[in-house]
């Protein structure tokens, strides 16, 4: 069946976007009907986000994790505040941005590691951050008992607009970007993961 004349690759793919709550990968927007392949869905991508720019539209094409999604452009973020039906992100402590920095730079880690390094507790906050899946148990240590490891999670990158780990800032940077607030965050230290 090939695709009707009224749809073009451009309209299905900007639809599934438009109705996806969650990024979608090419592959998955190439599965929508039988005569979209990936190179198909990559040009009708490519095609959207220059008619968008164009445009000057209020949404944009975003790359988030492996996946695409319509997003509302950042400029229009002071007017969408003042709205309540309109939905937000729930906003994160400083004590749960703290450990999940330390976590993202340093995973795979300990719960014991993390509390080192923050210097109190973390046990609540760790379970906040695994309820909201920013962070996710990735393994067990070697020491006593095989403690858990905890490393990123499915929702980490999304929710910080990431395409991968490879765009955190490089701990040397924070201290520039977070003035003087990046103690903690500079004491995560290594190099993001591959």
């Amino acid at each position: 069946m090939d695709i009707p004349e009224a749809m073009t690759p451009e309209q299905i793919v900007e639809g599934l976007l438009f109705a996806s709550q969650t990024p979608l990968r090419v592959d998955e927007l190439s599965q929508a009907h039988e005569s979209l392949d990936v190179d198909t869905v990559h040009s009708a991508l490519e095609k959207l986000r220059k008619d968008y720019d164009r445009e000057e539209r209020a949404f944009q094409i975003g790359r988030l994790a492996d996946g695409y999604q319509v997003l509302t452009r950042p400029e229009l973020a002071p007017y969408l505040e003042k709205f309540e039906s309109v939905p937000t992100r729930r906003a994160l402590s400083r004590a749960a941005l703290e450990s999940l920095a330390v976590i993202a730079f340093r995973q795979p880690i300990g719960r014991i590691q993390l509390e080192e390094v923050r210097g109190v507790s973390c046990a609540t906050v760790l379970r906040t951050l695994i309820d909201l899946e920013l962070i996710e148990v990735t393994g067990r240590g070697e020491g006593l008992g095989r403690p858990l490891l905890y490393g990123t999670g499915p929702l980490f990158l999304e929710h910080f607009g990431l395409r991968s780990l490879d765009d955190l800032p490089r701990p040397e940077d924070l201290p520039k970007a977070l003035g003087g607030g990046a103690e903690v965050l500079a004491e995560a230290g290594a190099a993001p993961p591959d």
